[in-house]
């Protein structure tokens, strides 16, 4: 696989594992329109590469996503990504949020082994980005949460994938509520398999899982994802459907009265109006 030249990104290639780390530490990793972009593209070159084995995805800094970055909605006016003052401001903001979910069915459908090691903060699209992965290490002091809802927002393109990762009663609660949790919890939820106490114990449970999947055939593993793909999406056939309309949902929402406050909110670093 050749590595496509990235700006938030730090790639690197050994011994068929391709590392992927979000490389925006001063964010915590937090996604603007440009990572959204060179994510995507990433999956769409790691799928069908029969040279590379599995994808280990994580963030820099301590922290594995902090969401999306508000601060770039903000000054985009609640759109997450490039887009034109003249458009129809509901459809740029859709068609910038549509973006997050197109990535996350990329990671979903890379015929890859996908292996998060998640550390610090798992917020937002992080949860949903960690809901999409194959097996899934974390830190104990690792904290998981939806905030969407208490900034005015809706968690629309990760909510089709969090409910099958963690089942609609606890996607209810999380998303509702806004809920953070910690290790424990996320192990006992099943949205992580693992949990290690140091840094170390999780490197070296990477290797454990990096040896195992070593030892397991390329096209059978691919195979067997596209084959448990097919299975999971049998009761929602029309996942494109469902985000498409997500996505006007999410626009609705960041370009009225309480998206504009959260996002106000959250540059101030102070509480919105409803929370106070």
């Amino acid at each position: 696989m050749k590595l496509p030249e990235t700006e938030t990104l730090a790639l690197s290639l050994q011994d068929g594992i391709l590392h992927l780390t979000l490389n925006r530490p001063e964010r915590k990793n937090a996604m603007n329109g440009r990572m959204l972009v060179e994510l995507e593209d990433v999956f769409q070159h790691a799928h069908g590469d029969d040279d590379l084995r599995a994808i280990v995805l994580r963030g820099a800094g301590g922290s594995f996503c902090a969401g999306a970055d508000l601060k770039d909605m903000a000054s985009r006016g609640g759109e997450l990504g490039e887009g034109s003052a003249e458009r129809d401001p509901r459809q740029t903001t859709a068609a910038g949020n549509r973006r997050f979910g197109r990535v996350t069915m990329a990671a979903n459908a890379v015929d890859k082994p996908l292996i998060a090691v998640i550390e610090g903060a798992v917020m937002g699209g992080g949860f949903g980005l960690a809901c999409v992965t194959d097996i899934a290490l974390a830190h104990r002091d690792a904290k998981f949460g939806m905030p969407e809802t208490g900034l005015g927002l809706v968690p629309a393109q990760i909510a089709p994938f969090v409910v099958q990762r963690l089942g609609l009663t606890q996607a209810r609660r999380l998303m509702l509520t806004g809920a953070r949790i910690g290790g424990a919890e996320a192990k006992e939820l099943g949205l992580v398999h693992e949990l290690h106490d140091t840094v170390e114990a999780l490197e070296g449970a990477l290797d454990t899982v990096l040896a195992q999947v070593r030892r397991c055939a390329p096209r059978a593993n691919a195979a067997t994802k596209r084959l448990l793909q097919r299975v999971a999406t049998q009761a929602l056939p029309d996942l494109d459907g469902v985000l498409d309309e997500a996505a006007l949902m999410f626009a609705d929402a960041s370009l009225g009265e309480e998206g504009r406050e959260g996002a106000q909110a959250f540059v101030e670093k102070r509480r919105p109006k409803w929370a106070r």
